[in-house]
Protein backbone atom coordinates (compact mmCIF):
# COMPACT_ATOMS: atom_id res chain seq x y z
CA UNK A 1 0.00 0.00 0.00
CA UNK A 2 1.29 3.40 -0.96
CA UNK A 3 -0.09 6.50 0.02
CA UNK A 4 1.40 9.71 -1.95
CA UNK A 5 1.06 13.09 -2.86
CA UNK A 6 1.03 13.61 -6.41
CA UNK A 7 2.02 16.99 -8.16
CA UNK A 8 0.74 19.24 -10.58
CA UNK A 9 -2.86 18.17 -10.68
CA UNK A 10 -4.47 20.45 -8.13
CA UNK A 11 -7.24 21.88 -10.53
CA UNK A 12 -6.78 19.58 -12.97
CA UNK A 13 -10.15 18.88 -14.76
CA UNK A 14 -12.18 22.07 -15.83
CA UNK A 15 -14.24 20.24 -17.90
CA UNK A 16 -17.42 22.37 -19.76
CA UNK A 17 -20.77 21.53 -20.22
CA UNK A 18 -20.92 18.15 -22.55
CA UNK A 19 -20.96 18.85 -26.37
CA UNK A 20 -23.37 17.97 -28.51
CA UNK A 21 -22.41 15.34 -31.23
CA UNK A 22 -24.21 12.90 -33.76
CA UNK A 23 -24.22 10.09 -31.89
CA UNK A 24 -23.90 6.34 -33.14
CA UNK A 25 -27.38 4.74 -33.18
CA UNK A 26 -27.63 2.71 -30.33
CA UNK A 27 -28.21 -0.81 -29.73
CA UNK A 28 -29.61 -2.62 -26.45
CA UNK A 29 -27.38 -2.77 -23.72
CA UNK A 30 -25.37 -5.96 -23.36
CA UNK A 31 -26.86 -8.97 -21.71
CA UNK A 32 2.80 6.43 -18.31
CA UNK A 33 5.20 6.70 -16.27
CA UNK A 34 3.39 7.86 -13.00
CA UNK A 35 3.17 11.34 -12.44
CA UNK A 36 5.95 12.55 -9.86
CA UNK A 37 5.11 11.48 -6.59
CA UNK A 38 6.18 12.89 -2.63
CA UNK A 39 5.82 9.88 -0.21
CA UNK A 40 3.88 10.86 2.31
CA UNK A 41 3.82 8.69 6.00
CA UNK A 42 2.03 5.29 6.17
CA UNK A 43 -1.18 5.53 8.43
CA UNK A 44 -3.46 3.17 9.97
CA UNK A 45 -6.20 4.01 7.30
CA UNK A 46 -3.38 2.77 4.71
CA UNK A 47 -2.59 -0.70 6.62
CA UNK A 48 -6.56 -0.91 6.71
CA UNK A 49 -7.06 -0.44 2.95
CA UNK A 50 -4.33 -2.82 2.07
CA UNK A 51 -5.32 -5.67 4.22
CA UNK A 52 -8.96 -5.31 2.52
CA UNK A 53 -7.45 -5.70 -0.90
CA UNK A 54 -4.88 -8.20 0.25
CA UNK A 55 -8.04 -9.62 1.46
CA UNK A 56 -9.57 -9.40 -1.60
CA UNK A 57 -7.08 -10.97 -3.99
CA UNK A 58 -7.25 -13.75 -1.70
CA UNK A 59 -10.89 -14.41 -1.96
CA UNK A 60 -11.04 -14.21 -5.26
CA UNK A 61 -6.92 -15.74 -6.13
CA UNK A 62 -6.39 -12.97 -7.72
CA UNK A 63 -3.98 -9.62 -8.30
CA UNK A 64 -5.05 -6.19 -8.08
CA UNK A 65 -3.22 -2.89 -9.37
CA UNK A 66 -5.11 0.19 -8.09
CA UNK A 67 -4.76 4.00 -8.40
CA UNK A 68 -7.77 6.58 -7.31
CA UNK A 69 -6.09 10.59 -7.03
CA UNK A 70 -8.63 13.39 -6.20
CA UNK A 71 -7.95 16.27 -8.67
CA UNK A 72 -8.55 18.90 -6.27
CA UNK A 73 -5.69 17.94 -3.62
CA UNK A 74 -3.29 15.87 -5.25
CA UNK A 75 -3.85 12.93 -2.54
CA UNK A 76 -3.60 9.49 -3.76
CA UNK A 77 -4.19 6.08 -2.56
CA UNK A 78 -2.86 3.21 -4.49
CA UNK A 79 -1.98 -0.40 -3.92
CA UNK A 80 0.06 -2.79 -6.81
CA UNK A 81 0.22 0.67 -9.13
CA UNK A 82 3.63 -0.78 -10.96
CA UNK A 83 2.28 -4.43 -11.76
CA UNK A 84 1.45 -4.87 -15.37
CA UNK A 85 -1.77 -5.99 -16.45
CA UNK A 86 -3.38 -6.47 -20.10
CA UNK A 87 -5.22 -2.94 -20.59
CA UNK A 88 -8.33 -5.04 -23.09
CA UNK A 89 -10.58 -2.37 -23.92
CA UNK A 90 -9.71 0.10 -21.55
CA UNK A 91 -7.43 1.03 -24.35
CA UNK A 92 -10.38 2.70 -26.37
CA UNK A 93 -10.67 5.83 -24.35
CA UNK A 94 -7.16 6.47 -25.08
CA UNK A 95 -7.56 5.26 -28.63
CA UNK A 96 -10.45 8.16 -29.23
CA UNK A 97 -8.32 10.84 -27.48
CA UNK A 98 -5.43 10.11 -29.82
CA UNK A 99 -8.22 10.58 -32.55
CA UNK A 100 -9.97 13.57 -31.44
CA UNK A 101 -6.28 15.14 -30.97
CA UNK A 102 -4.99 13.90 -34.28
CA UNK A 103 -8.07 14.20 -36.69
CA UNK A 104 -9.47 17.46 -37.08
CA UNK A 105 -13.11 18.16 -37.28
CA UNK A 106 -14.19 18.20 -40.52
CA UNK A 107 -12.39 15.17 -41.44
CA UNK A 108 -14.41 12.95 -38.76
CA UNK A 109 -17.07 12.84 -40.41
CA UNK A 110 -16.26 11.13 -42.94
CA UNK A 111 -18.38 7.87 -43.80
CA UNK A 112 -16.17 4.99 -43.25
CA UNK A 113 -17.37 0.93 -44.71
CA UNK A 114 -16.27 -2.15 -43.71
CA UNK A 115 -17.36 -5.65 -44.28
CA UNK A 116 -19.49 -8.40 -42.43
CA UNK A 117 -16.56 -10.74 -42.15
CA UNK A 118 -14.45 -7.46 -41.00
CA UNK A 119 -16.30 -7.00 -38.14
CA UNK A 120 -16.97 -10.72 -37.07
CA UNK A 121 -12.94 -11.31 -37.13
CA UNK A 122 -12.54 -8.48 -34.56
CA UNK A 123 -14.92 -10.19 -31.97
CA UNK A 124 -17.23 -7.66 -29.73
CA UNK A 125 -19.11 -5.57 -32.71
CA UNK A 126 -22.96 -4.60 -31.54
CA UNK A 127 -22.54 -1.54 -33.52
CA UNK A 128 -20.49 -2.32 -36.76
CA UNK A 129 -22.01 -5.18 -37.51
CA UNK A 130 -25.25 -3.53 -37.72
CA UNK A 131 -24.02 -0.94 -40.10
CA UNK A 132 -22.06 -3.34 -42.75
CA UNK A 133 -24.70 -1.87 -45.14
CA UNK A 134 -24.74 1.98 -44.44
CA UNK A 135 -21.69 2.32 -42.71
CA UNK A 136 -20.79 4.87 -39.90
CA UNK A 137 -18.78 8.44 -39.68
CA UNK A 138 -15.31 8.13 -37.89
CA UNK A 139 -16.78 10.48 -35.37
CA UNK A 140 -19.62 7.46 -34.57
CA UNK A 141 -16.54 4.96 -34.62
CA UNK A 142 -15.15 6.46 -32.03
CA UNK A 143 -18.00 7.18 -30.07
CA UNK A 144 -18.77 3.03 -30.46
CA UNK A 145 -14.88 1.91 -29.57
CA UNK A 146 -15.85 4.06 -26.15
CA UNK A 147 -19.28 3.84 -25.67
CA UNK A 148 -19.62 0.42 -26.43
CA UNK A 149 -16.89 -1.65 -26.70
CA UNK A 150 -16.94 -2.52 -29.93
CA UNK A 151 -13.45 -4.16 -31.14
CA UNK A 152 -14.14 -3.66 -35.45
CA UNK A 153 -14.96 -0.10 -34.09
CA UNK A 154 -11.77 0.51 -32.21
CA UNK A 155 -9.76 -1.00 -35.56
CA UNK A 156 -11.09 1.27 -37.96
CA UNK A 157 -10.05 4.09 -35.58
CA UNK A 158 -6.57 2.91 -35.49
CA UNK A 159 -6.29 2.27 -38.89
CA UNK A 160 -6.86 6.20 -39.45
CA UNK A 161 -4.71 7.49 -36.60
CA UNK A 162 -2.12 5.07 -37.95
CA UNK A 163 -2.17 1.81 -36.59
CA UNK A 164 -1.23 0.58 -32.67
CA UNK A 165 2.01 1.79 -33.14
CA UNK A 166 0.88 5.50 -33.61
CA UNK A 167 -1.69 5.00 -30.47
CA UNK A 168 1.88 3.70 -28.45
CA UNK A 169 3.74 6.84 -29.78
CA UNK A 170 0.81 8.86 -28.68
CA UNK A 171 0.79 7.83 -25.10
CA UNK A 172 4.32 8.32 -25.29
CA UNK A 173 3.93 11.45 -26.30
CA UNK A 174 1.98 12.11 -22.44
CA UNK A 175 5.06 10.71 -21.32
CA UNK A 176 3.84 7.18 -21.15
CA UNK A 177 6.53 4.95 -21.50
CA UNK A 178 4.93 2.11 -19.45
CA UNK A 179 2.33 1.19 -21.57
CA UNK A 180 2.88 -0.83 -25.01
CA UNK A 181 0.22 -1.11 -27.48
CA UNK A 182 1.58 -3.60 -30.05
CA UNK A 183 -2.33 -5.48 -31.58
CA UNK A 184 -5.57 -3.95 -32.51
CA UNK A 185 -8.68 -6.39 -31.40
CA UNK A 186 -9.04 -9.32 -31.18
CA UNK A 187 -5.27 -10.04 -30.92
CA UNK A 188 -4.47 -7.65 -28.06
CA UNK A 189 -6.57 -9.46 -25.37
CA UNK A 190 -4.04 -12.61 -25.81
CA UNK A 191 -1.28 -11.83 -23.13
CA UNK A 192 1.72 -14.09 -23.50
CA UNK A 193 3.48 -14.80 -19.71
CA UNK A 194 6.10 -12.66 -19.17
CA UNK A 195 5.02 -9.80 -22.16
CA UNK A 196 4.67 -6.49 -21.98
CA UNK A 197 2.84 -6.30 -25.07
CA UNK A 198 -0.53 -4.73 -24.66
CA UNK A 199 -0.07 -4.04 -21.43
CA UNK A 200 -0.04 -0.89 -18.39
CA UNK A 201 0.02 -0.15 -14.74
CA UNK A 202 -2.47 1.86 -12.75
CA UNK A 203 0.37 4.73 -12.29
CA UNK A 204 0.78 4.99 -15.78
CA UNK A 205 -2.65 5.07 -16.78
CA UNK A 206 -3.91 7.22 -14.03
CA UNK A 207 -1.07 9.50 -15.19
CA UNK A 208 -2.03 9.48 -18.72
CA UNK A 209 -5.64 9.27 -18.14
CA UNK A 210 -4.96 12.51 -16.60
CA UNK A 211 -3.11 13.85 -19.27
CA UNK A 212 -5.92 13.51 -22.06
CA UNK A 213 -8.17 15.05 -19.97
CA UNK A 214 -5.60 18.20 -18.06
CA UNK A 215 -7.63 20.90 -20.85
CA UNK A 216 -4.37 20.91 -22.74
CA UNK A 217 -4.23 17.78 -24.26
CA UNK A 218 -7.93 18.19 -26.20
CA UNK A 219 -9.74 21.55 -26.34
CA UNK A 220 -12.05 22.15 -24.07
CA UNK A 221 -15.38 20.72 -26.63
CA UNK A 222 -13.02 17.73 -27.43
CA UNK A 223 -12.69 17.07 -23.34
CA UNK A 224 -15.87 17.19 -23.33
CA UNK A 225 -16.81 15.25 -26.03
CA UNK A 226 -15.01 11.95 -24.48
CA UNK A 227 -16.47 12.27 -21.11
CA UNK A 228 -19.65 12.72 -23.02
CA UNK A 229 -18.91 9.17 -24.46
CA UNK A 230 -17.54 7.79 -21.29
CA UNK A 231 -20.31 8.71 -19.03
CA UNK A 232 -22.83 6.61 -20.89
CA UNK A 233 -20.81 3.36 -21.19
CA UNK A 234 -23.03 0.39 -21.54
CA UNK A 235 -20.34 -2.16 -20.77
CA UNK A 236 -19.54 -0.38 -16.81
CA UNK A 237 -22.02 -0.70 -14.92
CA UNK A 238 -20.70 -3.53 -12.52
CA UNK A 239 -17.83 -2.33 -12.01
CA UNK A 240 -16.56 0.97 -10.64
CA UNK A 241 -19.52 2.45 -10.72
CA UNK A 242 -20.93 -0.32 -8.74
CA UNK A 243 -18.38 0.34 -6.54
CA UNK A 244 -19.14 4.19 -5.66
CA UNK A 245 -21.89 5.68 -3.40
CA UNK A 246 -25.31 6.46 -4.23
CA UNK A 247 -25.37 10.17 -6.22
CA UNK A 248 -22.02 9.98 -7.50
CA UNK A 249 -21.11 10.20 -11.37
CA UNK A 250 -19.17 7.83 -12.95
CA UNK A 251 -17.43 8.26 -16.47
CA UNK A 252 -15.47 5.00 -17.03
CA UNK A 253 -14.36 2.75 -20.11
CA UNK A 254 -14.42 -0.54 -18.95
CA UNK A 255 -11.99 -3.44 -20.31
CA UNK A 256 -12.21 -7.80 -20.08
CA UNK A 257 -10.65 -10.73 -21.47
CA UNK A 258 -10.09 -14.20 -19.90
CA UNK A 259 -9.35 -13.21 -16.32
CA UNK A 260 -8.53 -10.05 -16.81
CA UNK A 261 -10.85 -7.76 -15.65
CA UNK A 262 -10.12 -3.69 -16.01
CA UNK A 263 -12.11 -0.13 -15.14
CA UNK A 264 -10.34 3.15 -15.71
CA UNK A 265 -12.81 6.49 -14.82
CA UNK A 266 -13.38 9.88 -14.13
CA UNK A 267 -15.71 9.60 -10.29
CA UNK A 268 -17.32 13.08 -9.20
CA UNK A 269 -18.96 13.18 -5.84
CA UNK A 270 -21.72 15.43 -5.17
CA UNK A 271 -20.60 18.87 -4.92
CA UNK A 272 -17.40 17.77 -4.94
CA UNK A 273 -13.77 17.67 -7.71
CA UNK A 274 -13.13 14.89 -10.14
CA UNK A 275 -11.06 11.65 -8.60
CA UNK A 276 -9.24 9.79 -11.50
CA UNK A 277 -9.45 5.79 -10.62
CA UNK A 278 -7.51 2.85 -12.27
CA UNK A 279 -8.83 -0.43 -11.51
CA UNK A 280 -6.86 -3.76 -13.19
CA UNK A 281 -7.34 -6.60 -12.17
CA UNK A 282 -6.39 -10.46 -12.61
CA UNK A 283 -7.73 -13.42 -11.99
CA UNK A 284 -4.31 -15.88 -11.08
CA UNK A 285 -5.54 -19.35 -12.62
CA UNK A 286 -5.42 -18.44 -16.48
CA UNK A 287 -8.50 -20.49 -17.17
CA UNK A 288 -10.50 -18.50 -14.80
CA UNK A 289 -12.98 -16.17 -15.50
CA UNK A 290 -12.87 -12.41 -14.50
CA UNK A 291 -15.56 -11.28 -11.72
CA UNK A 292 -16.84 -7.63 -12.07
CA UNK A 293 -17.22 -7.71 -8.46
CA UNK A 294 -13.37 -7.45 -7.94
CA UNK A 295 -13.24 -4.53 -9.58
CA UNK A 296 -16.37 -3.23 -7.73
CA UNK A 297 -15.06 -4.03 -4.40
CA UNK A 298 -11.89 -2.79 -4.92
CA UNK A 299 -13.24 0.83 -5.93
CA UNK A 300 -15.69 0.93 -2.83
CA UNK A 301 -12.14 0.18 -1.08
CA UNK A 302 -9.98 2.61 -2.48
CA UNK A 303 -12.34 5.48 -2.88
CA UNK A 304 -13.89 5.12 0.70
CA UNK A 305 -10.30 4.85 2.16
CA UNK A 306 -9.55 8.20 -0.25
CA UNK A 307 -12.12 9.83 1.77
CA UNK A 308 -11.62 9.09 4.41
CA UNK A 309 -8.20 11.20 4.49
CA UNK A 310 -9.35 13.98 3.32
Amino acid sequence: MRRTLALGLSGLLTVVALAGCAGVPRPPAESAAASPTVDAPASDLDALVEDELVGLEREYDATIGVMAVDTATGESVSYGDDRRFGFASTIKAFAAAAFLQSVPSPDRDELVRWTAEEAAAAGHAPVTSQHVEDGLTYAQLAEAAVRFSDNAALNLVLDRIGGPAALDDALAGLGDTTTEVVNDEPTLNAIEPGSTEDTTTAAAFTASLARILDGFTLSATDTALLIDWMSDNRTGDALIRAGTPAGWTVADKSGGAGPIRNDIAVVTPPGGDPILITVLTSRNDPDAAFDDALVARTASIVLNGLDRST
